[in-house]
């Protein structure tokens, strides 16, 4: 791993006013030094399907380069009926896939979850934990991060307004550089 950390940043929502997107935003803008937070887009991807394997979408490929070429590997996304909303399901088969050829295996990972209601989509945080221990993906356990409310912690344009939850983002990526940090170290050794 270079110097810096590159994220791969996926985000579970396709919505226009997305409160995931807007999280993602503010968490790439608050990144600390030597820390680069990018959006890699998941919505154009096709579904998966194992037939295509053999000759897949330019899009897939393009998706599995880009998760490929990231350091780390971070997840912002809302609940759907207590799970996470299928585009990132999709995404997630995409870059597993062909089989031993995962794109996720051993990148360090982590995820936060947003929503406007209480439990912060708890649900689809920890579903998508259990999809990614699968997939040899060591998911940063603390802080945990889900982040209820979310309607009232952006302004109009889409730029977070609460102090609490800027301290709060702030935290949680100083925490999952450090985690990056001891699974490179695991990611280099045979």
């Amino acid at each position: 791993m270079s110097t810096s950390q590159k994220v791969a940043v996926l985000v579970g929502s396709l919505r226009a006013g997305s409160f995931n997107r807007r999280a993602a935003l503010a968490l790439a803008a608050l990144a600390p030094e030597g820390m680069e937070l990018e959006i890699v887009e998941i919505g154009q991807i096709p579904l998966y399907n194992q037939d295509l394997d053999d000759s897949p979408p330019q899009a897939w490929l393009a998706f599995r380069e880009k998760v490929k070429a990231a350091d780390a590997v971070l997840f912002v996304t809302p609940e759907y009926n207590r799970s996470v909303p299928g585009v990132l399901k999709n995404a997630i088969d995409v870059g597993s896939r062909p089989y031993g050829q995962s794109v996720w295996s051993g990148k360090p990972g982590a995820v936060m979850s947003v929503a406007p209601g209480a439990l912060g989509a708890f649900g689809a945080n920890h579903h998508l934990r259990q999809s990614m221990v699968f997939l040899n993906v060591p998911m940063m356990q603390q802080p945990e991060a889900y982040v209820g409310g979310a309607a009232n912690l952006f302004d109009d344009k889409g730029a977070l307004t609460n102090e609490s939850t800027r301290k709060f983002f702030e935290n949680f990526l100083t925490a999952f550089s450090a985690w990056i940090k001891v699974h490179a170290v695991n990611q280099a050794s045979p």
